[in-house]
């Protein structure tokens, strides 16, 4: 996720122990162990469509060896990072890639080390993609994402957190799926074991530069197309990711550049209106530059400013 110098200001970095402080040119604790974790005993719902095979590719030709992202996801997992000082909560991370591919990589990896170092057990999703003929077609990623959370809730013991104490975090198409998720009404598929007898909700949402709108001119096009088809679909507002806010929705945080060329701005601002007609708590922060995709730190490895004000934001709403 590409750092952009006008995000960056002395203000609101939270402190979050040792790891993460302002100024601080190593934030991210590298030697962290990462474990991975399966999301379904017996496979995705519906069985894996004929000739469809997992790829894992570089998100750029001149970037790091690392830096990769995932087409055709078969085997959706749980990416897992143990915090070193627990603070009781878990987060759930829902990355993006246009719902054409799930971009994991270093920027992903960062985020998830990042909430570690803050003192939450940090889980990354690698979920599978609605243009691949599965059979639950554009809500085959939200069965992911619901899954996930179940299994989540269901390590609260083990992995040292309240099970009450979860957040999701999502950015551009993973913030429109990590809305859907937080905003889903009921599940979307059929139980699989006894972890999916556990309860959805969480405690609050982060939502960074969320694809939302299904129409209009500020629609992230690809998006739409890989949810819904190139086709045009009277039921498209349905898939909006306000569609689903509702009194009982979560708290939820927006941050957003007014420069950002990939998903427009206004796809936050109306997510942040539906939030107050529903009266459900929620700030948005928009910055004049950032552009599309910021991560946790910039150049010089300190926090961006975003950061502080989610942690605090998480904090308030008991995360």
């Amino acid at each position: 996720m590409p750092a952009r110098r006008g995000f960056l200001t002395g203000a609101a970095l939270l402190a979050a122990g040792s790891a993460v402080r302002a100024g601080a040119k190593t934030i991210l604790p590298k030697a962290a162990p990462i474990s991975i974790v399966p999301l379904w005993p017996d496979g995705p719902p519906g069985g894996i469509p004929a000739g469809l095979a997992e790829q894992e590719i570089p998100r750029s030709p001149t970037g790091p060896a690392d830096d990769t992202a995932f087409l055709h996801v078969t085997r959706p997992v749980l990416l897992h990072c143990r915090p070193t000082r627990p603070n009781g909560a878990a987060v759930l991370i829902v990355p993006g890639g246009g719902y054409v591919r799930v971009a994991i990589g270093l920027g992903g990896e960062a985020l998830l080390r990042a909430f570690a170092a803050a003192g939450y057990s940090a889980y990354l999703l690698r979920y599978r993609l609605p243009g691949d003929s599965w059979q639950a077609g554009p809500d085959a990623p939200l069965q992911d994402a619901q899954r996930a959370l179940r299994l989540i809730r269901s390590r609260a013991w083990v992995d040292g957190f309240a099970a009450e104490r979860i957040a999701v975090w999502g950015g551009s198409a993973g913030g429109h799926l990590a809305a859907r998720l937080v905003n889903a009404a009921r599940p979307v598929y059929a139980a699989a074991d006894a972890v999916d007898a556990l309860p959805l909700g969480v405690k609050a949402a982060l939502l960074l530069y969320p694809v939302n709108l299904m129409t209009g001119p500020f629609v992230h096009a690809q998006s739409r197309q890989e949810l819904l088809g190139a086709a045009p679909r009277a039921d498209a507002n349905g898939y909006a990711a306000e569609a689903g806010v509702a009194a009982g929705s979560p708290p939820t945080f927006l941050a957003h550049a007014l420069d950002d060329g990939v998903v427009p701005v206004d796809n936050s601002l109306s997510y942040l209106a539906a939030l107050r007609r529903a009266g459900v708590p929620s700030e948005l922060h928009v910055v004049e530059s950032g552009g599309h995709g910021f991560g946790w730190a910039g150049e010089d490895g300190a926090p961006l400013p975003w950061t502080g004000l989610a942690l605090r934001f998480l904090a308030r709403h008991g995360a």
